[in-house]
């Protein structure tokens, strides 16, 4: 049961009464007639328990883009329905207008259309809806939840895809261009032409020299089909927000153009998010279903407040990958969880892999050492100094180690890190 304002109106018509006749009876009689009133005027409304819910959601929606949550509402009594139906949506939906009045006639059925504004990635969830019944006078209603699960799953922006045309646009002047064209190991044959000075020498064709009776050398390609593994921290480091985002987030958007970005150049691609168990794993596909396997994946990906287990990280990308490959290893380079967890693995990852590691650098950082006003900024400002100084310590280790480092702000990483990608592929070293 519920009541609405038109009760407590009526209940206030009757003061002036109660103040002129102060008596119990005459207090008593105007309980009385309030309840009647209330009680006949939800006896007359719809049966709520006649009223049949089917709802309508699209598969997944991108974060920041509208969708429509549709709710058909039937009226399965001999009662007119005007009511007020809620749609039970959590905050993080985003629900514009989840309450909406309906009126329906016996038997028939009404569309409700709410307006959803997701604010987080992830699986949202609407468990019940409220459906509320007026009689005839609005005095009273009846009213009941009734249960009408869906499910909503929210995939990454993926708002580094502006990046993705010049990106490949590079990759095709990488595969035309003659400069890049080297000999080593890692590379296949492309073709022959006319020796040039400054060529080196050992990449002479002497057969071919032998046949056209000029000098020839061969090109060589960066080879195509390599291995490119990425592995995602979703430890308790990936929890920390920078510039308003979590660095899980902008791991996530980083991954993302890196991956699309090594399928169009040619490359298998995998995706593992780990901490102590690996929380979501996409083996390479068949071209054009990565990105939709990969967002699926993410999408309800969270930080987990444990440290991450970095010794079993080299295991894990044997089983995906027991040849030479790339292994972009996504995480923190915070003083304390990389000196324990990443230094101690990365000599075993650099003798068989080439590695990259991609980290996010707080700009915040850099903005609090430049201010020294007061005690107090002076103090923040060593304190900035010092994280600084440790930071560009362990990266150096990494070097030292044999892995190359991508330390970039939230809005650079995806794009520093394709550009390595392609540094590397330029070079022959995938």
């Amino acid at each position: 049961m519920a009541i609405t304002g038109r009760l407590v109106l009526v209940a206030l018509l009757g003061v002036p009464t109660v103040v002129l006749f102060p008596h119990w009876l005459t207090i008593l009689v105007w309980i009385v007639l309030l309840i009647l009133l209330a009680g006949g005027d939800m006896a007359l409304a719809a049966s709520v328990r006649k009223v049949g819910l089917t709802r309508q959601l699209p598969d997944s929606v991108r974060l920041s883009e509208n969708c429509v949550s549709t709710l058909t509402v039937a009226n399965h009594g001999t009662r007119r329905l005007r009511g007020l139906v809620r749609d039970g949506w959590q905050p993080s939906a985003g629900a514009r207008n989840p309450s909406q009045a309906l009126d329906i006639p016996p038997g028939e059925r009404r569309r409700m259309d709410v307006s959803l504004h997701p604010e987080r990635r992830g699986d949202l969830a609407a468990k019940h809806v409220t459906v509320r019944s007026y009689g005839p006078l609005g005095m009273a209603a009846r009213q009941l939840t009734v249960p009408a699960p869906g499910r909503l799953r929210v995939l990454p922006p993926f708002h580094s895809k502006r990046h993705l045309p010049s990106k490949l646009r590079r990759l095709r002047e990488l595969d035309g261009r003659a400069a890049v064209q080297i000999r080593g190991a890692g590379t296949e044959f492309d073709s022959l032409r006319d020796y040039v000075r400054g060529d080196d020498v050992r990449s002479i064709d002497w057969r071919a020299t032998a046949r056209r009776q000029a000098v020839v050398v061969r090109t060589w390609r960066p080879e195509r089909d390599r291995r490119v593994v990425i592995v995602l921290d979703t430890s308790r480091a990936s929890a920390a927000r920078i510039e308003d985002e979590p660095r899980l987030d902008t791991g996530i958007e980083s991954a993302l153009l890196l991956a699309v970005l090594a399928e169009r150049g040619g490359d298998r691609v995998d995706f593992l998010a780990y901490d102590r168990r690996v929380r979501a794993r996409v083996e390479s596909a068949s071209k054009g279903v990565l990105l939709n396997h990969l967002v699926q994946a993410m999408a309800p990906l969270d930080a987990e407040l444990i440290e991450a287990d970095w010794s079993q990280i080299p295991s894990q990308i044997n089983a995906i990958s027991p040849h030479r490959s790339l292994v972009v290893l996504l995480t923190s380079l915070d003083s304390g969880a990389a000196e324990e967890g990443l230094l101690p693995v990365m000599s075993h990852l650099t003798t068989k892999h080439t590695v990259v590691v991609a980290s996010v650098r707080d700009p915040l950082l850099s903005r609090m050492r430049e201010e020294r006003t007061t005690a107090a900024e002076t103090y923040r400002a060593a304190a900035a100094e010092r994280a600084i100084l440790d930071r560009t310590a362990i990266t150096e280790q990494l070097k030292q180690l044999g892995a190359e480092v991508v330390d970039a702000e939230p809005h650079e990483l995806p794009s520093a890190l394709a550009d390595r990608y392609i540094r590397l592929k330029a070079t022959g070293r995938l």
